[in-house]
């Protein structure tokens, strides 16, 4: 096979140990993952927003967004259950940067050795803080370590089709959002969801092994090929197909970046709060599918915009993306207050 080995890598039980979370640490996930179920069965009518930064880089300026959106939960937590990205891993289209668990500095040579160490501890930290956070399952082979630190998981628009991302879907403790695929098909998207949310037979571990099912599998439209589908109509037809295939707990979030922030072909980050409230507007004229649209999820740091850390001199750490452009801290805020008056007048 054409590679060769650099180094032997860690076992997840030592990443782990040298990077331990604390039993109040677990205790809070578990809960977090409760209080999401929850909104998702229709029994808690707060909203889920997915926020935070395209990609967790650099920690520090992480940590800090972590600081404030913890405190800002505190504000909204009546209304709203704030869940922090901390996105480790990355998709590509073609090529470019896979995210810290590969790359740690994006300016060095990939070390994935010290990317699962970088990302365990910023992981630990931010729920040590108390927030709950989600990652994308992109690399579904070293997930412990990682995976047990969520309380909601992404299957990304590429990765939505795969059938190894659906059957580990379908094995995870957690809630799990899966993205309508980039071609758009909705009915695939809900397919995708019908085959998360059943048992499946693999071999994990060097034993044959049965998933339980994901019951709390659920669509997120993302939009697709430079077409939104965040509108009534797309919401409406995803209602039809859950119906249809009887699908437990029906939910929709609503990913408001990617291409349903799409204009003319170029993606305006900036347009990510005015979807949301396009959404909400929609619900309130179309009540009966507000039970459907659980949540929302949207790109947001420090800084708006971002930058090419290729090209950038110097680089800017204080938080500006290097990946997808995000919105930055005082919009968001300003945006979370917005929603949750909005959820609580219009329950």
């Amino acid at each position: 096979m054409g590679y060769r080995i650099v180094k032997k890598m860690p076992t997840s039980d030592e990443i782990i140990a040298a990077l331990p979370l604390s039993d109040a640490g677990y205790a809070s996930i578990l809960q977090h993952q409760q209080e999401i179920e929850a909104i998702l069965r229709g029994d808690d009518k707060r909203m889920v927003v997915v926020v935070g930064p395209c990609s967790a880089w650099p920690n520090e300026a992480v940590l800090e967004y972590a600081k404030r959106l913890q405190e800002l939960s505190n504000q909204v937590g009546h209304a709203l259950k704030l869940v922090m990205r901390v996105y480790i891993q990355k998709p590509r289209t073609i090529k470019g940067w896979t995210g810290p668990v590969n790359q740690p500095n994006p300016l060095e040579l990939p070390d994935i050795e010290a990317g699962a160490m970088y990302c365990r501890e910023l992981m630990v930290k931010v729920v040590e803080m108390g927030l709950p956070i989600a990652d994308e399952a992109l690399f579904t082979h070293n997930a412990r370590g990682f995976i047990e630190l969520l309380s909601w998981v992404a299957i990304g628009a590429r990765s939505s089709e795969d059938q190894e991302h659906r059957i580990f879907a379908s094995s995870i403790d957690c809630p799990v959002g899966i993205k309508n695929p980039t071609h758009g098909s909705l009915k695939i998207g809900v397919n995708s969801v019908v085959a998360a949310q059943h048992p499946h037979y693999i071999v994990l571990d060097g034993h044959e092994v049965e998933t339980y099912g994901n019951k709390y599998a659920h669509l997120v439209l993302r939009g697709s090929n430079d077409k939104t589908n965040y509108d009534i109509n797309s919401i409406i037809e995803v209602a039809q197909h859950f119906a249809k295939n009887e699908i437990e707990n029906p939910a929709i979030v609503v990913d408001v970046s990617h291409d349903n922030c799409v204009i003319n072909g170029v993606k305006d980050h900036s347009v990510q709060p005015s979807i949301i409230m396009q959404v909400m507007d929609d619900l309130r004229d179309n009540p009966e599918y507000r039970y459907l649209v659980k949540g929302f999820m949207l790109e947001s740091f420090i800084k708006a915009g971002k930058q090419n850390v290729e090209t950038a001199n110097p680089i800017d750490m204080g938080g500006l993306s290097i990946t997808d452009p995000c919105i930055g801290w005082e919009d968001t805020e300003k945006l979370l207050l917005e929603l949750a008056n909005r959820v609580v007048n219009e329950r």
